[in-house]
């Protein structure tokens, strides 16, 4: 039986925070959005990323169908990622997540001061 309670193990909302949750996976669809772009481009455009972590966030994202690889033949070969359809679907989820965290990130970060001010004093 499915569940509509985003908790629990078999709903499929579930399923969308999971593809989302990897801290980088977000970041790297975002990145995508205007067109297929090599690993390199990728870690220029996003800023703070290790190779390792670059590999790990594509391998997941492309396991679950969000983005394709494309090996291009030549001297040098290369790789480029791009977004599948289905990728493309998560890009106004994503969108709106960056708008509340633009509108509300000075609360939480002022939360997270609190909280860190409180954990000192004990």
């Amino acid at each position: 039986m499915t569940t509509t309670d985003p908790f629990l193990a078999d709903c499929r909302a579930r399923l969308a925070f999971d593809l989302l949750s990897p801290t980088w996976n977000s970041v790297v669809l975002w990145s995508l959005r205007d067109g297929p772009l090599r690993p390199v481009e990728l870690r220029e455009r996003i800023g703070g990323i290790s190779s390792k972590v670059l590999n790990e966030a594509l391998r997941r994202l492309r396991f679950n169908g969000l983005i394709d690889r494309r090996a291009h033949p030549g001297s040098p070969p290369h790789v480029e990622y791009e977004l599948t359809a289905l990728g493309r679907t998560l890009l106004p989820p994503i969108e709106a997540l960056g708008a509340w965290a633009h509108e509300y990130g000075d609360e939480v970060m002022a939360a997270q001061d609190a909280a860190r001010e409180e954990a000192d004093q004990v």
